[in-house]
Parts: structure tokens; C-alpha cells; sequence
């Protein structure tokens, strides 16, 4: 590195580097700290030239490994930059450029050869790297200073109180890139860590008090969006001379080094997202995440999980009770508003989920929005490009849509919301038609999808579950709505002859052949039997509670009604085929009366007629459906994978070797 701009090509030759890394202690008063530290390269702009970063670097990095026990130049590194950074707040304010630059390129390196160590080493090893004392080269005592959690509380410093400007948008990006890097050895086993050292640090100790603040500044980084200031906009003109301190600074820092990546291969359908416009937003959703589902510690809840749980509206003027750590107030508006904008990206799906499953302030707040439209629809395009979108995606879409539909007043209002030109759904033209009703469409279709292609047991479960809540509070269905609940029950019903058929057919073959073993139809049967009452369920909701505001659903019961002929009289189903049986005989005598070769027009007249004439006392009541989500028993096995897998595809300008991750496989979904 040092005062001339390098290509990648240069790094294993460099002297700077090569000195780092050799066998000769530097001390942190050295000048030579300020040559490396006056590099500008053109920063990388693929994963494959990250990974050229990595490979370039990685025999300097050997060489550290080796050396740094003698030399202890990796804890003066980490000195020269924690002394930086107690002047860094005055130099941001004061716009010393040069100062905010090197002290960057210091946190760079560390981030670069804290990702080689990391990978290549235990915790306990890692840490024997950063307690080292010069008065006894090798010798690692038990008093000397930890550098390791400095290092941490001083990231958590640097996020939380230097203000973000032009100056210091890259230097926020990398602490934070550097934080994720400090937490990342989890990629590197197979089994969730539920003890490390860097969890240590994090939730005891001089970090804890920044708990509040952490989470409360990464949540208003994704709030905000901020884009990195345009190149060319926070440094010095390049020097004439084209040499010197400042040489390519130009190309090299104003470029960035949060120039933005998009990493494949975790899920076979990890989505080509366009660039990013703000990748300090994107790493902050990423670190809160991560540091979100950390898991508890032996004697000790996770505080970041314990702040994301209580944070309240900065409205809400009530006191915190004494019994709540970590607590502080946000802008909900404005974090609204952001949930609904960046919903196109898992990682703000699961932030989603997670708030409104954990945090019960927020979820009281959502469900009071007059405006929940602008977040059910992109959660319903979500669900509805299904086959672009990764099972876990598409898992967490439906997981907010059944939260929601646990409130009654939700199940209202989506009724009360009138959509016009729903342009990304091209099964049909629908020109008007209700948020209930769009999203009964987009439910349905989801199930249609997983019948015919995923066969997923528990994204059945679930949409039939969100179906099954909102059926008491079903208004004023479409017509299109009401035909394709009908018309899944059509499909149901021709699944199960089909099944009962091969089941049939193969009892007959088992009687001559003892020997070949048989498929288990009846567990496929008693599965579809499930979906089939469950539908049945929901359609008899309907009509029992709100029968007079949906004369389309009734219309398409009578216009399919010989699909119900043979379940009036099967076991499973003879006590809730009774209502829907009423219902049929009543209406059909109705049209009967009224003559032949009726218009369309005219059958919805006679229905809406006879909803008033029927007598709502012959109609059995049954216990009302609803259904709670509730997370599975050691939910972290989910959701840590998963949250880091997001991180490998989508953390800005951070590669590591596929060959290496162990926590997930590569062709994962």
C-alpha cells in the first residue's frame, strides 16, 4: 500500500504490506503507519475482484498469522487506529479529509486481515492475537489489555456518535462491515454458536451500554436510505504531480470502498438484485439482523433482541417500566414508510416479520394504519412471483400476512380498501377489486402453486390459516375471488378421487403380490382430507357470518354445487357439508321458482333477495376459526442460517470463499 496508488495485481509485492506482516515489531508511534496508511487503489467493483483481493492478499495474511505472535504489529495496527478515532468526531466536524481517510484505510486492513483470521483460526487462538504484550513477545498474559473488545466498543462508538456526512459515509459503512466480520465465524461452522467470544463482548461488559444506541442508529440508517455522496464529492483535487500523499485519492476513495456487490450462491434462487442505492442502509440491516438473532447467552437474554422487542413510538409519551433494558423511542412514520418502500429485498421482509412478531408496539401501531395497503401489496407481489423468489422469502411473506390476519379489525378494513389496475397480476384485468379479495386471490394461487410444484406441507398450513381468519369477515367478494376459492376446492376434490383411485387400484394389487411394497396413499389421503375440511371450513365461515354480503360466493356455490354431492355423505365431512347443504337447497329451489335461463344479473337479484328470507336459525354454528402463529421450538436453527446466508449474497464489498462456509451448502434454498 502506502503513498502510491496500487492495482490488486501489487499487493503481495508491496513493501508496506510485506513489512506488516514481517518478522520486525513496528511501534504504533512509527511513522511508518502513516505511509501505509496513504493508499488509494481503485476499489473493487465485482465479487470477482474481491475474491482477486482476497487471493492477493492472502499470502501477506499467512505471513501476519505466523509473525504477529513475535511481532505484535496486528494490536499496533489496531492501537494507531483506536487513537485515530478519539479525534475523528473533531476531524469530521472540522472536514479534515486526509485524517478520516487514513483512519478508513486503517479499518479496511483490519476488516481485510480480521476476515483471513477468522476463517483460518479458533476464537481463543483469535484472541491470542489481539492480548499481545511487548514487554514479553509470545508471552499472552491473563492481565494484558483485551484489544479485541476496544476494538468492538470502539466500531459500536464510531456507528453511534460520528456524524454521518460526505466525509464519513464510507468509514460508517466499513465499522459496520467490520462489526458483521467480527461476528462471521459463525459461517464457519455447521452447528448455530450458541457461545463465542465476540457474543461475550457483545452482551456484557463496556459494549452493553451501547445496546440502545446501536440498534436505535441502525434502524434510522435504514430509515433514512442515505446514498454514498456522488465521487469527487468529499476530497481534495488530485495533485498535479500525480504523486504524494494524495495520489489517486480521487479514484480511490471518492469511488469507495462501498461500492456495491451482489454475491451469488447461497439458495438456487438468489435474486439479481439491481445495485443498491444506499449500502450503508443495506449493512445496517444486515448487522441488526445478525445481531438480532444472536442467541441468548448462558445467563443472560440477547440485549439487542430484548431492544428490537420494546422500542416504543417517539409519540408515545407513557414512561418505560423499570423492568425494561435497552429501551428507547423511533419515528414509527418513518419506519413505516421505509418497511413498505424496500420490501423487494429478504432482508427487510424479515425485519418486517420480525417486528411485528416481537415488538407489540409496532404491531399495534401497523394495524391502526388507515393505509395498509402500501404494505400488503408488496407483500402480496412478494408471495404472487413466487417461483422468482427463494422458499424462505416467500416463507416470511406468508408468515406476515397470518400475523396480520390474526386482528379482526385487519380482516375488516382490507374489505373497505378499493385497489384499481393491479398491473403485476396478468392471470385476469382487474380494474377494481379489494384489498380482501387481491389478497384471497394472491393466497389461493399461492397454494395452487405449492399443490403442483414445492408439495411444502407447512406453506399449506399457513395460507390455509390466513384464509381461515379472515372467512368470518369476508365482504363484498369479487366475483373472480369468490370462483377461485370454489374452484381450489374443485381441484382439492380431484386430488382426492385421483388419490383414493391409486389407493384403491393398489389395495386390489396387494392382494397378489405380498412382496412388492406398497406407496402409504393413506397418509397422501388423510393429508388432502385435512385441506379439503379445512376449505370446507372457511367457506361455511363465510356463510354463516357474513352470508348477506356475498352474493358472489353463493353464485359460485351454485354454479359448481355437484362438486359437493359426494362429500354430504363422507364421515370427515358430513357435519360442516350441513350448512353449505342448506345453503345449496335453499337457493337452488329459489332459482327454480323463478324459472329458466336466467341472466347473470337476475341470479344475484334472487340470491340477494334470499339471503333475507333464509333463516339464519337453521344455520349450525360452529367454533370460530382462528388461528395463531407461533414460532417453532429452536427457532435460531431457521433463522440464523438464514440471516446469513443474506449477508453472504448481499453485504456490501465482503467475499468469502465459498469452499469455506459451513453453516449452509451452496445449493441451498
Amino acid at each position: 500500500m502506502g503513498s502510491n496508488s496500487s492495482r490488486i495485481g501489487d499487493l503481495p509485492k508491496n513493501e508496506y504490506l510485506k513489512k506488516l506482516s514481517g518478522t520486525e515489531s513496528i511501534s504504533e508511534n512509527d511513522p511508518f503507519w502513516n505511509q501505509l496508511l496513504s493508499f488509494s487503489f481503485p476499489a473493487p467493483t465485482s465479487s470477482t475482484e474481491l475474491k482477486l483481493l482476497e487471493e492477493a492478499t492472502i499470502s501477506v495474511c499467512r505471513s501476519l498469522v505466523e509473525n504477529n505472535p513475535r511481532t505484535g504489529n496486528l494490536g499496533a495496527l489496531i492501537k494507531v487506529f483506536l487513537s485515530r478515532t478519539k479525534e475523528l468526531k473533531l476531524s469530521a466536524e472540522c472536514q479534515n479529509h486526509i485524517f478520516i481517510w487514513q483512519t478508513h484505510n486503517a479499518l479496511f486492513i483490519i476488516c481485510c486481515l480480521l476476515k483471513v483470521f477468522i476463517c483460518q483460526m479458533s476464537e481463543e487462538e483469535l484472541q491470542l492475537h489481539f492480548t499481545y504484550e511487548e514487554k514479553s513477545p509470545g508471552n499472552y498474559s491473563s492481565d494484558s489489555e483485551d484489544l479485541l473488545e476496544e476494538l468492538l466498543c470502539c466500531l459500536m462508538q464510531l456507528i453511534t456518535d460520528i456524524p454521518l456526512l460526505d466525509i464519513t459515509y464510507e468509514i460508517s459503512v466499513e465499522a459496520i462491515s467490520t462489526m458483521v466480520v467480527f461476528l462471521s465465524c459463525q459461517l464457519f461452522h455447521k452447528e448455530v454458536l450458541r457461545q463465542s467470544i465476540s457474543h461475550k463482548y457483545l452482551m456484557r461488559g463496556p459494549c452493553l451500554p451501547y445496546t440502545s444506541k446501536l440498534v436505535k442508529t441502525l434502524l434510522y440508517n435504514f430509515i433514512r436510505q442515505e446514498k454514498p455522496p456522488p465521487p469527487g464529492a468529499h476530497v481534495f483535487p488530485q495533485q498535479s504531480d500525480g504523486g504524494g500523499l494524495l495520489y489517486g485519492l480521487a479514484s480511490g476513495v471518492a469511488t469507495g470502498l462501498w461500492t456495491v456487490f451482489t454475491l451469488g450462491g447461497v439458495g438456487s434462487k438468489a435474486a439479481a438484485s439491481p445495485e443498491l442505492s444506499s449500502p450503508l442502509a443495506n449493512q445496517s440491516l444486515l448487522l441488526l439482523l445478525v445481531l438480532a438473532n444472536l442467541t441468548d447467552a448462558s445467563d443472560a437474554p440477547n440485549p439487542y433482541r430484548q431492544a428490537i422487542m420494546s422500542f416504543k413510538n417517539t409519540q408515545d409519551s407513557s414512561p418505560f417500566p423499570s423492568s425494561i433494558p435497552h429501551a428507547f423511542q423511533i419515528n414509527f412514520n418513518s419506519l413505516y414508510t421505509a418497511l413498505c418502500e424496500q420490501q423487494t429485498s429478504d432482508q427487510a421482509t424479515l425485519l418486517l416479520y420480525t417486528l411485528l412478531h416481537q415488538n407489540s408496539n409496532i404491531r399495534t401501531y401497523m394495524l391502526a394504519r388507515t393505509d395498509m395497503e402500501n404494505l400488503v401489496l408488496p407483500i402480496l407481489e412478494i408471495l404472487y412471483h413466487v417461483e422468482e423468489r427463494n422458499s424462505h422469502h416467500v416463507y416470511m411473506a406468508l408468515i406476515i400476512l397470518l400475523i396480520l390476519t390474526e386482528d379482526d379489525g385487519f380482516n375488516r378494513s382490507i374489505h373497505e380498501v378499493i385497489l384499481k389496475n393491479i398491473t403485476w397480476y396478468s392471470e385476469r384485468v382487474l380494474t377494481e377489486i379489494s384489498l380482501g379479495s387481491l389478497l384471497i386471490l394472491v393466497v389461493i394461487r399461492t397454494i395452487q402453486y405449492n399443490m403442483t410444484r414445492t408439495r411444502d406441507k407447512y406453506l399449506h398450513t399457513n395460507c390455509l390459516a390466513a384464509l381461515a381468519n379472515m372467512s368470518a369477515q369476508f365482504r363484498s367478494l369479487h366475483q373472480y375471488a369468490a370462483q377461485r376459492i370454489i374452484s381450489l376446492f374443485s381441484l382439492l376434490s380431484k386430488k382426492h378421487n385421483k388419490v383414493l383411485e391409486q389407493a384403491t387400484q393398489s389395495l386390489r394389487g396387494s392382494l397378489s403380490s405380498n412382496d412388492v411394497p406398497l406407496p402409504d396413499y393413506a397418509q397422501d389421503l388423510n393429508v388432502i382430507e385435512e385441506v379439503i375440511r379445512m376449505m370446507l371450513e372457511i367457506i361455511n365461515s363465510c356463510l354463516t357470518n357474513s352470508l348477506h354480503h356475498n352474493p358472489n360466493l353463493v353464485y359460485a356455490l351454485l354454479y359448481k354445487r355437484d362438486l359437493f354431492e359426494q362429500f354430504r355423505t363422507h364421515p370427515s365431512f358430513q357435519d360442516i357439508m350441513q350448512n353449505i347443504d342448506l345453503v345449496i337447497s335453499f337457493f337452488s329451489s329459489r332459482l327454480l321458482q323463478a324459472g329458466a335461463e336466467l341472466s347473470v344479473e337476475r341470479v344475484l337479484e334472487i340470491i340477494k333477495q334470499g339471503v333475507v328470507a333464509l333463516p339464519k336459525d337453521r344455520l349450525k354454528k360452529f367454533p370460530e376459526l382462528k388461528f395463531k402463529y407461533v414460532e417453532e421450538e429452536q427457532p435460531e436453527e431457521f433463522f440464523i442460517p438464514y440471516v446469513w446466508s443474506l449477508v453472504y449474497n448481499s453485504a456490501v464489498g465482503l467475499y468469502w470463499n465459498p469452499q469455506d462456509i459451513q453453516l449452509f451448502t451452496m445449493d441451498s434454498d
